[in-house]
């Protein structure tokens, strides 16, 4: 166990400095120059010397190799660096605002999928080509098919224009700083936007999951010994049917960025997703270069812990 969680985290380092080399050099092909968004509105016009200094205290009149081997020093040491745009604000300062956020949206939605999915799926399983079955079916397709962005518009306009009365003055774009008394109610609409995918696809891999299993040997094997129902379910069924959707949750803590971006810049939330598309606009190399690494750290993460918990699920997967 112990030389094969040392071996993945060998691989994964190597992994890690291999997205940082990229991510570094590739921001730098992007067209344009971080020295005019330094400068802000108003100073475009400044003489050569001035220019050559901005970029000097910056350090970006060095070559391209002495700026990675800086930044990437100073990284291990646990200095992010300063944001470019911000001018001095610390990019680790922004990005642990940032986190919490990100955080409550993901873990929450991931939760109130969890609880709806995995009892819908095993029932839709169970009772196979029943109503029950052909509706989450429905649903789950379009809960895949439906775009976030589109969900999340279309709740702004319900909730501004039809159901205000039901939920007082429920904030529907933006919010109050995370653990305020009443900062859950910026999470509403955000929260239901990404649990309705989740929730989706988590079904059909329970559901799925869980008809493959019932045809097992050693499930049928336990009902014929009169076993019921519940406790073949539960001992033997359901146990080895999560396997699939211990994945899926993988996948989703690993490329929580990809989900929150949408809905994070539709809801006007600073979290992760949109610090990132931000920094990105405004060429805020110090910013992506972190936070590039920071989920890829969480992607090695995130795949060791499932691959870990696969063999505590089920015993007969071996791990070395």
């Amino acid at each position: 166990m112990l030389t094969y969680i040392a071996r993945r985290m060998l691989q994964g380092a190597v992994v890690i400095v291999l997205i940082s080399v990229g991510t570094f050099f590739v921001i730098r092909l992007m067209p344009g120059d971080p020295t005019y968004l330094l400068l802000g509105e108003g100073e475009i016009r400044i003489s050569q010397e001035q220019m050559e200094a901005i970029r000097a205290r910056w350090g970006l009149d060095r070559p391209y190799h002495e700026q990675f081997f800086i930044w990437a020093w100073n990284l291990l040491r646990g200095d992010f660096g300063d944001s470019l745009i911000r001018k001095g604000i610390p990019v680790r300062q922004m990005i642990f605002e940032a986190i919490p956020v990100t955080a409550i949206l993901n873990v929450t939605s991931l939760g109130l999928a969890l609880l709806v999915a995995i009892p819908a799926g095993i029932i839709a399983g169970v009772r196979r080509n029943s109503t029950f079955d052909y509706g989450t079916a429905v649903g789950s397709t379009l809960g895949v098919a439906l775009p976030n962005f589109w969900l999340a518009l279309m709740l702004i306009v319900l909730f501004a224009l039809y159901v205000p009365r039901w939920f007082g003055d429920l904030p529907l774009i933006g919010r109050i700083p995370p653990f305020g008394l009443k900062s859950w109610q910026g999470y509403i609409l955000p929260v239901l936007v990404l649990t309705t995918e989740q929730m989706a696809v988590m079904t059909r891999v329970m559901r799925a999951s869980t008809l493959e299993v019932l045809t097992q040997d050693y499930v049928r094997t336990a009902y014929a010994k009169g076993l019921p129902n519940t406790i073949v379910l539960v001992r033997h069924a359901v146990r080895n049917a999560l396997l699939p959707v211990v994945t899926v949750i993988g996948f989703r803590i690993a490329f929580i960025l990809s989900g929150t971006i949408v809905v994070e810049t539709v809801f006007a939330i600073p979290g992760i997703g949109r610090l990132f598309t931000d920094s990105i606009f405004r060429l805020d190399y110090q910013v992506v270069q972190s936070l590039v690494v920071v989920l890829a750290v969480l992607v090695v993460a995130v795949n060791l812990l499932t691959d870990l918990t696969y063999a505590i699920i089920d015993p007969r997967i071996r791990i070395n």
